[in-house]
């Protein structure tokens, strides 16, 4: 995997004339954004997959409509949902072969740092997870799901205007099984926080710690404070066979007496 033929051919592919979905891995959005990197930090991009890598450049911390060619290890879902839990653990951390939307800079970022673009200006939140309140387990599958609850926490805090509503069509399918979008017009706060409104904070966003995934189903905690109260919403994702590559994406809501959908 780190021989020159391999960087070589990595690079010629990310250099190349490729189309906007030229992920390998057949699944994922459009566009990413860096996320989790300080305001006066950057994001460094190295020549292979790995720290002992060369940095040949750096992304912004708040780079956005970066494009991803792969990821290694390399889990499309056919096979990500066939792996043990023994096997998951031994996976080594993801990188991914990115590069900018005008050719200028390409390279291997920890897919850690990477987050689902929607590409509207979004202001930053006023309230909601950051990500001091993800918690991660070092299963890429499991973490990607957790970070995509905490994302939609991040932009229901941040929406200004219907157009950057989460809950609502296109983006919903961002987060969502697509059958559920229909049934999320209207919704939002209720299915976050249990209530019409919020005033308290998110505590921690986190794989569930007895049982993370089952038969291809990802269970994610959010602990939260609302009003004084302490609540947890439980999320339920697994891969959405009705998207194009099959995203982990929400298909289950629970709160403490009631479910979405009911």
């Amino acid at each position: 995997m780190r021989g020159h033929a391999f960087i070589a051919a990595a690079f010629a592919l990310v250099l190349g004339a490729l189309p906007a979905r030229a992920e390998i891995d057949g699944h994922g959005p459009d566009a990413w954004r860096v996320t989790g990197v300080a305001a006066d930090d950057v994001l460094n991009i190295r020549m292979g997959p790995g720290t002992d890598y060369l940095v040949i450049g750096q992304f912004a911390p708040d780079a956005r409509g970066l494009e991803q060619i792969t990821c290694v290890p390399l889990l499309i879902p056919a096979i990500a949902h066939q792996l043990s839990d023994a096997q998951r653990a031994n996976l080594p951390p993801r990188w991914c072969l990115m590069r900018s939307r005008d050719f200028s800079k390409a390279g291997w970022v920890a897919q850690r740092f990477l987050m689902e673009d929607a590409l509207e200006p979004v202001s930053a939140p006023d309230i909601g997870p950051t990500s001091d309140v993800v918690q991660t387990i070092g299963d890429p599958l499991i973490d990607d799901a957790a970070y995509l609850v905490s994302d939609l926490y991040s932009a229901f805090a941040s929406q200004r205007g219907a157009g950057q509503n989460p809950f609502a069509a296109p983006l919903a399918s961002r987060y969502f099984f697509a059958d559920l979008v229909p049934a999320l017009a209207g919704r939002g706060a209720d299915l976050l926080y249990d209530a019409q409104d919020f005033q308290g904070s998110i505590l921690r966003i986190v794989p569930d710690a007895d049982q993370p995934m089952l038969r291809g189903m990802i269970t994610v905690n959010v602990d939260f404070t609302n009003f004084g109260m302490r609540q947890r919403a439980i999320y339920r994702l697994r891969a959405d066979t009705a998207q194009t590559g099959a995203p982990v994406r929400i298909f289950r809501i629970d709160h403490d007496g009631w479910s979405f959908p009911g």
